[in-house]
């Protein structure tokens, strides 16, 4: 995820490779929101992308990051997720799709 994009603060000078413009930040800091982001969470569906074809909004999947990635560009945001916040946790244009879960460990929906 984080390479798609034009930066990340996890490794600040350091460009992306740009193909979705926009960064990919840390959490932010704060008493009530433990960081790095471990448990289930409920996708919320944005766009349909090909890769989601069989999960359905609400579905739970897996998430173990820190970082999660802030779009230049709307239009790319697959599903978001409420964690404290609501962040974009996948993305997709054309034939790239990338998420922040962890498919292997979100069971079925994964």
């Amino acid at each position: 995820m984080q390479l798609l994009f034009d930066e990340s603060e996890e490794s600040p000078g350091v460009r992306g490779l740009g193909i979705f413009g926009g960064k990919v930040v840390r959490f932010p800091r704060r008493p009530d929101l433990k960081v790095p982001h471990m448990g289930w969470n409920r996708l919320r569906i944005a766009k349909r992308v090909p890769t989601l074809a069989d999960v359905a909004d609400g579905d739970y999947v897996y998430f173990v990051h820190s970082f999660h990635p802030e779009p230049a560009d709307r239009d790319v945001v697959a599903t978001t997720t409420d964690y404290g916040i609501e962040f974009v946790s996948s993305v997709g244009r054309d034939n790239v799709y990338a998420g922040v879960f962890h498919p292997e460990k979100s069971q079925h929906v994964g």
